[in-house]
């Protein structure tokens, strides 16, 4: 399995993008004499593609399925493959606070550690459905760490689209991810006009 390596902090400052996107508490400081020549047309929607593919840690040809996907189903195609990047089972786990960040999701799912309606699954990548119910496994609940993850979920904003008490290790999907729901700037139609070159 590919893994992206990349340091944080510096590809955040690169692509222009907050690290609290990532779950990730420092920040970058820019530098104000620091100039940039113009970016091109194909620059910009090379950037946008990358900002989103770095913030899920999705790889080019995974990032290119989900965009195939996303253009044969009906509706406004950037939307809709925002929309498959949030159902990923990892960024459901981060958007229900059982992580701190999206990588962290990831390891935690791939070592097993949740159950979707009572079936464990360990594939990051599994795209959750209306009406799932995404819980911690019972072996994990007893650990400290999703003890004090458990304690911090107050702190951190649930998304429109899934249920789930403070204090509960389990959360349900309720709706599709709208595009109100993407909390980070992203100009999606860009990497809809990349890619239909």
């Amino acid at each position: 399995m590919a893994k992206n390596m990349q340091p944080i902090l510096k590809r955040c400052k690169t692509l222009g993008l907050s690290p609290a996107v990532l779950g990730y508490s420092k920040e970058t400081k820019r530098n104000p004499k620091q100039s940039r020549r113009k970016q091109s047309e194909y620059g910009m929607q090379l950037a946008e593609k990358q900002k989103v593919k770095f913030i899920y840690g999705v790889l080019e040809k995974q990032f290119h399925a989900y965009y195939e996907k996303a253009e044969r189903k009906q509706g406004v195609t950037g939307e809709i493959l925002l929309q498959e990047l949030e159902r990923r089972l990892d960024s459901v786990v981060f958007r229900m606070g059982f992580a701190n960040t999206r990588r962290e999701a990831r390891q935690l799912v791939n070592h097993g550690h949740f159950t979707v309606n009572g079936k464990r699954v360990n594939i990051p990548s599994y795209q959750v459905r209306l009406g799932d119910a995404v819980a911690v496994c019972e072996k994990s609940r007893s650990t400290t760490k999703f003890k004090a993850l458990l304690e911090e979920q107050g702190k951190k904003p649930m998304p429109k689209w899934i249920d789930k008490a403070a204090e509960s290790f389990e959360g349900k999907i309720v709706a599709m991810p709208a595009r109100d729901d993407i909390d980070y700037e992203v100009a999606e139609h860009l990497i809809v006009e990349l890619y239909s070159k």
